[in-house]
């Protein structure tokens, strides 16, 4: 991974999809579990949410793809499945729709101005 062999830590990418209202505590958790980089997008997506229905100008439609957050978060210096409990406690509503959290493997990463590689790029 590194060009030090004996740095032996791991890469991690934390994807979370979360509702928007919960993007604030998500943030202030991640700050608190030391690891406040974060990449946010908005995204819609479908799940075990239900559908709604309404109308609009006496036309009915169906809204079946809801409005999420995404963050994407990469940690070498904290562990992944931490930053994932930080982000699972604070999006929790108790409501379905509340959101998924994935850790993945990181193979490497790259700092494109310094040239550094493996966790030290992070």
């Amino acid at each position: 991974m590194s060009e030090n062999p004996s740095d032996d830590r791991d890469i991690e990418m934390v994807v979370a999809y979360i509702r928007p209202s919960r993007l604030d505590a998500v943030k202030e958790a991640l700050a608190e579990a030391g690891a406040p980089s974060l990449t946010v997008s908005n995204v819609r997506g479908r799940g075990s949410q239900p559908a709604k229905t309404g109308q609009w100008r006496g036309e009915e439609y169906v809204v079946d793809l809801h409005e999420k957050v995404k963050i994407e978060c990469v940690v070498a210096d904290v562990p992944g499945s931490t930053v994932a409990e930080a982000i699972r406690d604070a999006a929790y509503t108790g409501e379905a729709g509340d959101g998924k959290v994935f850790v993945l493997d990181v193979a490497e990463a790259y700092r494109i101005r310094t040239g550094e590689r493996g966790p030290d790029a992070v």
